[in-house]
């Protein structure tokens, strides 16, 4: 095993946070070295990843997309080509390229208080060849999604299927449903994207749920943003239209919280005038649920209800029995004939990509720690992560994030501090799921996650303005921070 340089930052994921990361570290801290580790070959993360039909964002680009670089596509509701393109401009226009290291993976993590700087082990995904870097911090940027695995649960006799079965984490380039009878078992973001995608040319698609998703239209160009940034110009017209994006998103998120049950007749309302008439609105699309305890689902221009309409989709909400050598036979009694059956039934979490991490000899056991600013872990020194907004758009807050964390490097490095270490005042301090989020992807792994506090800095906050005032304006120190020199470095 070969040890390589050591490094000033270590950032893991070469996606959006990642390359965010690496963008903030260019521009705020020219002189620090740093490398961005992705097991993949490529950039883009998720972007990248994903390749199912119609594949696109759930939030507008204007927020979505990174503060200091406008979107200046006419899509707000992007599709994946286009996000790709803007992430790989991001990466060349900030000289990032020669800091990504592809097909390296990070495996473990070996803290070290002595000297004050992690040792981590790397494999390289490609010759399988393994390697050491030192660095003084680790920065993990690759959300909390595994992406090797999707999640599908067991279905009794799914070996009679005589179709393909497809997870559209790994959808086969060479799937052909032209002309075929498609189900699409799930109704979360991913199966609302597949169904009017696919119908286009399926001879028909059935989405097919367990449990109805809030679903609402928008339109896929924002022709307010489009406007500001043809009167206002790029730079200023972005940032108009991020402000515009931001304050409604919260307001959305807001009414739906404080007024739920108006909340819930307003999008059945809407959902009904773009259904045909007579349809059994409350039977497909009436969670059992309030509006944002799981994330509404977002359909540009109204694709779903349109595929709909002209009876090239449809939707069953009932329990599948078992597979057939024809479909699935559901509960009811009824069976549902398909030639390819999608199961899009969702992600599998898992935290900063299942690598072990130790503190000085000491395994970090996730569960026990606690986030600290929704950025930094109990007890772990010189370690970061980002993760982004549920009831938002993901990137809103890992911008935050990284401003934070530079200003935070450029405070250590002022007074001459080597690590930082978060620890509670209070170690009694009741605790809840790091993610309080209701979404079966999270119910699944909460007992994996980290934790959250009752209090700040202990609290994960999913308010923007509470966290630009946190993040941004506050002061990067805290009785809680703990700041110091390693000894073996006086």
């Amino acid at each position: 095993m070969t040890t390589e340089t050591h490094l000033d930052v270590l950032v893991v994921g070469a996606g959006i946070s990642g390359i965010g990361a690496g963008r903030y570290l260019k521009a705020e801290h020219p002189a620090k070295s740093f490398a961005i580790l992705e097991a993949r070959g490529a950039s883009g993360g998720t972007w990248d990843l994903f390749r199912y039909p119609g594949i696109r964002s759930d939030s507008d680009l204007h927020t979505f997309g990174y503060e200091f670089k406008p979107w200046r596509d006419r899509q707000s509701i992007a599709d994946a080509p286009r996000i790709l393109s803007y992430l790989r401009e991001t990466v060349t226009e900030n000289g990032l390229d020669a800091h990504i290291r592809y097909h390296h993976r990070l495996v473990s993590a070996a803290w070290s208080s002595e000297s004050a700087r992690w040792v981590a082990e790397v494999e390289r995904t490609d010759t399988g060849e393994r390697l050491r870097l030192s660095a003084n911090w680790l920065f993990c940027a690759g959300g909390y999604f595994r992406y090797d695995e999707g999640f599908t649960p067991s279905f009794e006799g799914r070996e009679r299927f005589g179709g393909p079965i497809v997870h559209p984490q790994h959808w086969p380039e060479d799937l052909d449903h032209a002309g075929k009878r498609v189900l699409v078992i799930g109704s979360g973001a991913t199966a609302v994207t597949l169904v009017p995608a696919m119908s286009g040319t399926a001879e028909h698609v059935t989405m097919l749920q367990r449990t109805p998703s809030y679903v609402m239209p928008v339109p896929r160009e924002d022709r307010v943003a489009n406007l500001a940034r043809k009167v206002l110009g790029d730079e200023r017209g972005y940032a108009f239209a991020r402000r515009a994006n931001i304050a409604k998103q919260i307001g959305v998120w807001k009414f739906c919280q404080r007024f739920p049950a108006a909340a819930r007749k307003l999008i059945r309302w809407v959902n009904t005038r773009q259904l045909p008439k007579g349809y059994p609105v409350d039977e497909h699309f009436n969670p059992p649920y309030d509006p944002w305890d799981q994330r509404l689902c977002a359909v540009p221009n109204g694709d779903l209800f349109r595929a709909i309409r002209r009876g090239t989709a449809s939707v069953v909400t009932d329990r599948i029995s078992t597979f057939t050598e024809r479909g699935v036979l559901l509960e009811s009694g009824r069976e549902l004939e398909a030639d390819i059956i999608v199961t899009a039934t969702g992600l599998n979490v898992q935290a900063f990509g299942g690598v072990e991490l130790t503190v000085d000899g000491e395994p970090v056991n996730l569960p026990e720690t606690v986030a600290y600013k929704g950025m930094m872990l109990s007890g772990v020194p010189n370690f970061a992560f980002a993760i982004g907004y549920t009831n938002s758009s993901w990137t809103l807050k890992v911008g935050l994030l990284c401003e934070h964390f530079c200003r935070l490097l450029a405070h250590m490095d002022e007074h001459g501090y080597d690590t930082c270490r978060p620890e509670p005042a209070d170690p009694a301090m009741p605790t809840r799921p790091l993610l309080d989020f209701a979404a079966g992807y999270v119910q699944r792994a909460v007992n994996q996650l980290p934790r959250q506090g009752d209090r700040m800095p202990w609290l994960t906050s999913m308010s923007y303005h509470a966290d630009v005032k946190l993040l941004r304006a506050d002061s990067v120190t805290d009785p809680e921070l703990h700041l110091s020199r390693a000894a073996a470095l006086v």
